[in-house]
């Protein structure tokens, strides 16, 4: 935005911003229809976990200093975190008490829900803003003023609450038509191509983790994912609105609240409009401590101390992994941070003694047995950055020709937790199509935690 700024002038540089968008979901379209939703399986699953896990850090950190009523929340994670001292020690009453009240009661429902069916029915996030607003209204939050507590003076402003033009249907009159002044430009045509290629690799990070968080544990189709946000960013683009990635939290809030199709998406999205539309003076009323409480609940459910216990029983290894993503992230970005934990697995990888090559090239022998099965002998390793040629020749041999496959790993000597969590899913997948995959050649390897789907290093002969 800067660098537009300086070229067109704070007039126009939010309409050629507007068109970078624009054009980098068009390439995003593109990117969709020639099937590149593939790239996603060389994402390994513990360096996915840690960057989840990085972002429900993120997400508190963000939302600790509006949950309080302090005034700065800008920074990188690491200023955030340092920062964190100085934020509760400003922190200003009235606001941190409605931010702590709503954060109780996001934590309580659940328990509180086991014992009275009755709030079962009832969202937690619903309880909060039933709380939020009439405790907004009774403070006089809309009306500037002072308060003392503790011998100190305190501020309450309409910064406390949601910015929102209170007019009905002033939304509205912010709609914004872009310009393409930037594709004249080197600047415009090196964020077209940053924009299309990150949000293009976050959204099907971001797939790939609801994949792994969702209850019913349904495979995305990533090229359709890809699709759609390109579409979505084109549209948005064309009406004023700033390019969009597929959405991690609002995904845990669909599974927390009990959706289970793109429906909970479709209908959110509408009701937000419908409410910014036509009751914009009742959402001026909610107070932003309310809302951060509710992303505060969301990011320590993504970062929750479960995960690390879950992901340490899978093996140190992958704690390793997991724990380098997670810091990674918070010191980069989030696609540096990723990179860096595919990194810390390859080191792992080589540091087992499996060759280079056969990190991304699997040795493959195929032979039918009869009619009905084949055997497919896997030899050097069978790891996540090799996954997608041994799925692709497994299902080719199997799916496609209607066999049963065997599929021999004892000459592999690694096998890592993303393959065998690949493999069981691909069994399903046999099953439900009639046909049986059986993995064998695995007695000879060494489980590297007790978890079912530990790593498996082949052990050395005597």
């Amino acid at each position: 935005m800067t660098e537009m700024r300086e070229l067109f002038g704070d007039a126009r540089a939010y309409q050629a911003v507007l068109g970078i968008g624009l054009v980098a979901g068009l390439l995003q379209v593109g990117f969709a229809l020639l099937r590149g939703g593939a790239l996603s399986d060389y994402f390994p699953a513990s360096a996915v976990h840690g960057m989840l896990a990085a972002i429900g850090v993120i997400i508190i950190l963000k939302q600790v200093p509006i949950a309080v009523g302090f005034d700065n929340n800008k920074g990188e994670p690491i200023e955030l975190i340092e920062r964190l001292p100085q934020v509760l020690l400003g922190l200003n009453p009235v606001i941190a008490a409605i931010g702590g009240i709503s954060l109780l009661i996001m934590f309580l429902h659940a328990p509180l829900a086991r014992r009275f069916a009755v709030l079962k029915r009832v969202p937690p996030q619903l309880i909060v803003l039933l709380f939020a607003i009439p405790a907004s209204l009774l403070l006089g939050l809309d009306k500037p003023h002072d308060y003392v507590f503790g011998g100190q003076t305190f501020s309450l402003t309409e910064k406390s609450l949601v910015n929102l033009d209170p007019e009905p249907l002033g939304i509205f009159s912010a709609i914004t038509f872009p310009s393409f002044d930037a594709l004249a430009t080197r600047a415009g045509w090196y964020w077209i191509g940053m924009f299309a290629v990150i949000g293009t690799l976050e959204s099907l990070l971001s797939a790939k983790a609801v994949d792994m968080i969702d209850p019913w544990k349904r495979k995305t189709d990533l090229n359709r994912d890809v699709l759609a946000v390109g579409a979505a960013n084109t549209v948005a683009s064309c009406l004023g609105g700033l390019p969009m990635i597929s959405e991690i939290v609002r995904s845990r809030a669909n599974i927390d609240n009990g959706a289970r199709t793109r429906f909970g998406n479709f209908w959110h999205g509408l009701f937000l409009l419908v409410c910014v539309a036509s009751i914009p003076m009742v959402i001026h009323r909610i107070p932003n401590a309310a809302l951060a409480s509710m992303l505060i609940f969301t990011g320590f459910r993504l970062a929750s101390p479960n995960e690390f216990l879950h992901v340490y029983k899978v093996g140190v290894e992958q704690l390793t992994i997991f724990v380098g993503t997670l810091v990674a992230v918070l010191l980069t970005d989030l696609l540096v941070g990723i990179l860096i934990g595919i990194g810390i697995e390859f080191a792992i990888h080589l540091a087992t003694g499996v060759s280079f090559r056969s990190l991304f090239w699997p040795s493959l022998d195929a032979r039918a047995v009869d009619e009905s099965e084949v055997l497919v002998v896997a030899d050097q390793s069978a790891v996540f950055s090799n996954w997608l040629i041994l799925r692709r020749r497994l299902e080719k041999v199997g799916l496609q020709a209607h066999r049963n496959v065997t599929l021999d790993l004892s000459g592999t000597r690694l096998v890592d937790h993303s393959v065998m969590e690949k493999l069981h899913e691909l069994e399903g997948d046999f099953r439900g199509a009639g046909l049986e995959l059986r993995v064998v050649g695995l007695e000879n390897h060494r489980p590297l935690s007790a978890h079912p789907m530990a790593t498996r290093l082949r052990r050395q002969a005597v």
